[in-house]
């Protein structure tokens, strides 16, 4: 299990590097997004629950504080996770307003000449 939650992290970081040096305005947006999603999935791993384990109290209601997950990476994610999809949103707006000025959605305005 850790190993495919190894990947699929590896997958998202190597995808949002080789988006973000694109060309293209819009693939760079969304590879800072699979960036972000990356590293919110290794900080929530960070205080992974562990295997068969209840992440707070068992079924017999008797807490040990010895068992708890730690709730501080996923509080972190979560903000993280919100302050995400705003900044996305704000770089799509962003985004569209360029391209109306400058008629490309290159990322320094310019097409190449061909």
């Amino acid at each position: 299990m850790e190993l495919i939650v190894a990947l699929l992290i590896g997958v998202l970081t190597g995808s949002g590097v080789w988006l973000v040096l694109r060309p293209r305005t819009f693939q760079v947006i969304i590879g800072l997004a699979l960036i972000s999603y990356g590293v919110n999935l290794f900080i929530f791993v960070m205080g992974w629950v562990r295997n068969g384990l209840p992440p707070i109290v068992d079924a017999a209601g008797t807490p040990d504080f010895s068992r708890f997950a730690d709730p501080l990476p996923q509080a972190l994610v979560l903000t993280a996770i919100v302050i995400g999809f705003a900044t996305t949103a704000l770089l799509l707006v962003v985004l569209l307003a360029a391209r109306g000025l400058t008629d490309t959605d290159h990322v320094d305005g310019q097409e190449r000449e061909e």
